[in-house]
């Protein structure tokens, strides 16, 4: 079992060797016909990689409902709200609900690292994470779990309604 730096060093390597391929995940159901190819970001790449980074670092944390620090614990929207005001300087909405307004919807062919991840059922967002490259995303999934990355296309995942926006 990897500790906290030991995944984080791994997932690096990763990063770097995969870092060219520009591998996304085919394109699944979305929640809107309103997006568009190429989207301007209030983040730099610099600060995509950042919020990459860190997020990856914060796996293994312990989720807890209403939690957004790294002490508490954290549920799914206060991860992203930590993440994003401690590296990049932005305060995302609280809930997932209103998350899927934020910034600009972005097609599945064109995420890239620090995207939000948004999964809905019947439509309503019910779950967020952020994308950290080749497939994967870091979120904060129940309670009695913690932080974790995740693969798009595994079983689940897969079968969810999917969106990405991009801050």
């Amino acid at each position: 079992m990897f500790n906290r730096l030991g995944l984080l060093a791994v997932f690096l390597t990763l990063l770097s060797i995969l870092g060219g391929c520009g591998t996304s995940p085919s394109a699944r159901r979305g929640l809107g016909s309103n997006e568009v190819p190429d989207v301007p970001s209030r983040i730099s790449q610099g600060q995509a990689d950042d919020i990459t980074i860190y997020a990856v670092g914060l796996v293994g944390t312990p989720y807890r409902y209403g939690g957004n620090t790294p002490d508490s614990g954290f549920d799914c929207s206060g991860l992203i709200g930590y993440i994003y005001q401690k590296r990049a300087g932005l305060a995302p909405p609280r809930t997932v609900a209103r998350m899927q307004h934020w910034g600009q919807p972005v097609l599945s062919d064109n995420i890239r690292s620090g995207d939000l991840v948004l999964f809905a059922q019947s439509d309503v967002v019910t779950h967020a994470g952020i994308y950290v490259g080749a497939g994967r995303f870091v979120h904060a999934p129940s309670t009695g779990g913690e932080v974790r990355l995740d693969q798009l296309n595994s079983r689940y995942w897969s079968s969810q309604q999917v969106t990405f926006r991009r801050p």
